[in-house]
Parts: C-alpha cells; structure tokens; sequence
C-alpha cells in the first residue's frame, strides 16, 4: 500500500490527531469506527481532514515528526491549504 501522513479533527478547528500508516482507507476507517481504543476514540477524531501520500515508510515517519513538531497553528494552515472547509475526505480515499 502507500505510506501516508494524515490528520483526524472532531470538528472545524477542534481536537487533532496527526498520524502515519501504509493503509490510510483502512486506518481511517479504524478511526472513524472507534476501533482501536486511543486518543482518537477518547477525542472523537472521526474525520479525516488532511493526507499527504509519501514515496517511503521512512519518508512518511520524517514528514509526521515534522508536523507533530509544528505548532496548531502550523497544522491548521496546513489542513486549510489543503481542505478549507475542512470537509471529511474520507470517501474520496475510500472509493479509490
């Protein structure tokens, strides 16, 4: 699969959570459904507002530490450039 960097929200400019994987349709999906017991399910982090697909495994750890690193307000310029109305992407990935 596609190593990804991606970022759950609860809500317009609410709680978020900033993660890696190499099957974002899946891992999405695991937090949308609260699967996994976590931060995401204790917060409400159900939709996904930002992606970023990566080349590597390695890549994707780099670009996560990066952003984790950022400031909020980083990671929100970051989530408006990309979704500005910070729609849940969530069934774009999954039908593709």
């Amino acid at each position: 699969m596609q190593p990804a960097v991606y970022v759950m929200a609860n809500k317009r400019n609410g709680t978020l959570y900033t993660g890696v994987t190499s099957n974002l349709p899946q891992r999405a999906w695991q937090h949308r459904e609260g699967a996994v017991d976590g931060f995401t399910r204790r917060y409400g982090c159900k939709m996904l507002v930002w992606y970023e697909t990566a080349p590597t495994m390695e890549a994707a750890i780099l670009r996560e530490k990066q952003i984790k690193a950022g400031s909020r307000a980083k990671k929100i310029a970051l989530i408006v450039g990309f979704n500005p109305g910070w729609n849940d992407l969530y069934d774009s990935i999954a039908q593709g």
